[in-house]
């Protein structure tokens, strides 16, 4: 399935999210933006998809919002159109963001470019980043008189601590590939070319695993970042009885004793 600006399509489980608008770099529209959240979802609930790997077409990711649609009043703080929330009321939780928080299916960024501004956000609000030497993560949102508008605030010291959050974000500053790398921001450099591969690779061995399972762990790791460690324990065990009626749980434990790779249902 193909928007105008975004495509889809599930290679090996594994669903395939291409920002599609090269020749503005693939800046966000607000029907991007729409279009980006339903994609998503789809994704989630595509039982076909066990994975999600989300990337940009031409040499940059995503340059943030489409500055130039807002200059010529077509853009997000525009007039609003008839289909437009009512004076107040923003859909939140349908925004991209949000979608990527939520989702239990892994997400991998595969970073054929640069992020900067929401394209920062997005990026960061998937699981793991795969980059090449040249990528530049711009968080610049200071340098535009605005603030991470999509969960940078938010995410950002969780990974890499108040203390240099703090610098990235108050001092607005572009870090290198191998600065988003020392400081956790991204697994692991490629060369551009096999950076997509690399993606693909990582997201096929995860959908050979056990989808019910892997789901599960995300959705764990999410709780845990708002639960203390008993309460957390307490809801491992809750959620891995039902794992262990599964087919996929008993098919894990014949290939283990006949010495093959299982075959995961999802069931």
């Amino acid at each position: 399935m193909t928007t105008d600006d975004i495509s889809y399509e599930v290679i090996d489980r594994v669903a395939v999210i291409t920002l599609d608008a090269p020749e503005r770099r693939n800046t966000i529209t607000p029907r991007m933006l729409d279009d980006l959240a339903q994609q998503l979802l789809r994704a989630e609930q595509d039982p076909e998809a066990r994975c999600v790997v989300l990337t940009g077409a031409g040499t940059v990711f995503c340059a943030g919002l489409d500055l130039a649609s807002t200059a010529k009043g077509e853009g997000m703080l525009d007039s609003p159109s008839d289909a437009s929330p009512p004076p107040g009321e923003l859909p939140l939780r349908d925004i991209p963001p949000i979608v990527l928080h939520k989702m239990d299916t892994p997400t991998i960024c595969a970073l054929n470019g640069g992020a900067a501004g929401y394209g920062l956000d997005v990026a960061l609000g998937c699981d793991i980043r795969i980059a090449h030497p040249k990528v530049k993560l711009a968080a610049v949102f200071t340098k535009r008189a605005i603030l991470p508008e999509s969960g940078g605030t938010w995410r950002l010291p969780r990974l890499v601590g108040w203390a240099r959050a703090s610098e990235i974000l108050f001092a607005g500053k572009t870090l290198t590939a191998d600065e988003a790398v020392e400081i956790g921001l991204v697994n692991r450099l490629v060369d551009a070319e096999k950076v997509l591969d690399e993606a693909m690779d990582l997201a096929t061995e995860i959908a050979a695993n056990a989808p019910l399972a892997v789901r599960a762990t995300k959705r764990m790791m999410r709780h845990a970042a708002t639960e203390n460690f008993e309460d957390h324990v307490q809801r491992q065990y809750l959620g891995l009885l039902p794992l262990m009626r599964t087919k996929d749980f008993r098919e894990g434990a014949m290939a283990y004793m006949e010495k093959r790779d299982p075959d995961f249902q999802g069931r």
